[in-house]
């Protein structure tokens, strides 16, 4: 049975590594988060001996393996020394990486990854295996990036499309809550695809975006309700690209939550992620934690 997230939950996190720069620093922010939560931290590293085996003799399997545990030790010296009293394990996955990482998500665990690991070419803002883990997640993904970009802003931020994203705002005030931060409900409406290019020059742009912040609204009002000792804003911004909106947000904030969706696509377009689902994890100024929508309980994923 496929799961649907909810309410917030605070379950294990697991996070990939694969020698990387940039996975290890995914699996020291997956440290603090786990250390936030009070759960342990299980570091995964999925090594595709069993999808090689058939072109790889017995000594490299064997090298491959050694490395592979080599891996995971250092990077858990890397993590206890940041956080000496985080309970720590380590699996080495002879499956794929996605596989293993969402095997080891389980139905409720949080799995953590780079922005970008050691396959492919640098100029790709997310890697295969990242992008390739978000997109048929059931459990939620954290896509670090933009932690060099200096301190700690204090802000959760959450795109919220519509009532459908309640869930997403629940999580994410609970990870505002966890961070001792405040909560940005950020709502954006595409002001072309609504009225058109000649938008300016009409009347009826400030009753469009009237009836376009009604849900921001309802999701605030719920979030403060259910949230008191939370401060939280609601915000709505038009403009050109939604994505680029929330990009520019993800500079004044630590996490950006936001729904995964699955447009129903042959194409395959964006993985199965939405368009700017998929823009975040490219170009986001800060990690981004996606929550999968399946199913008829989030509405439309179109």
């Amino acid at each position: 049975m496929e799961s649907t997230i909810r309410t917030p939950d605070t379950s294990s996190v697991i996070v990939g590594v694969d020698g990387s720069a940039q996975a290890r620093e995914a699996a020291l922010w997956a440290a603090g988060e786990a250390a936030r939560r009070g759960r342990p931290l299980h570091i995964v590293h999925g090594a595709d001996t069993d999808g090689r085996a058939l072109y790889l003799s017995a000594e490299t399997v064997e090298r491959a393996r050694a490395a592979g545990r080599e891996l995971l030790d250092d990077t858990e010296k890397a993590v206890v020394a940041e956080y000496p009293g985080l309970h720590v394990t380590t699996e080495f996955s002879r499956a794929d990486a996605v596989t293993s990482l969402h095997r080891a998500g389980g139905l409720h665990g949080t799995v953590v990854v780079g922005n970008r690991g050691l396959g492919g070419f640098n100029t790709l803002m997310l890697g295969s295996v990242g992008l390739d883990t978000a997109a048929t997640a059931k459990t939620p993904v954290v896509v670090v990036r933009g932690t060099e970009e200096g301190e700690e802003r204090g802000t959760v931020l959450v795109a919220v499309r519509d009532e459908h994203d309640l869930a997403c705002a629940r999580y994410a005030a609970r990870e505002a809550e966890l961070r001792k931060a405040s909560l940005r409900l950020l709502h954006v409406w595409n002001l072309l695809r609504s009225v058109g290019t000649v938008a300016p020059m009409l009347d009826g742009v400030d009753e469009i975006a009237a009836r376009h912040e009604e849900p921001l609204r309802t999701v605030t009002y719920t979030i403060r309700e259910e949230f008191p000792d939370l401060t939280v804003a609601g915000d709505a911004e038009k403009g050109v690209s939604v994505a680029g909106v929330l990009v520019e947000a993800s500079r004044h904030a630590d996490l950006l939550v936001m729904g995964g969706r699955r447009p129903p696509t042959p194409l395959g377009l964006g993985r199965n992620l939405g368009m700017a689902a998929h823009s975040l994890l490219h170009h986001a100024h800060c990690p981004v934690l996606l929550i999968p929508r399946l199913g008829s309980d989030f509405g439309s994923t179109t």
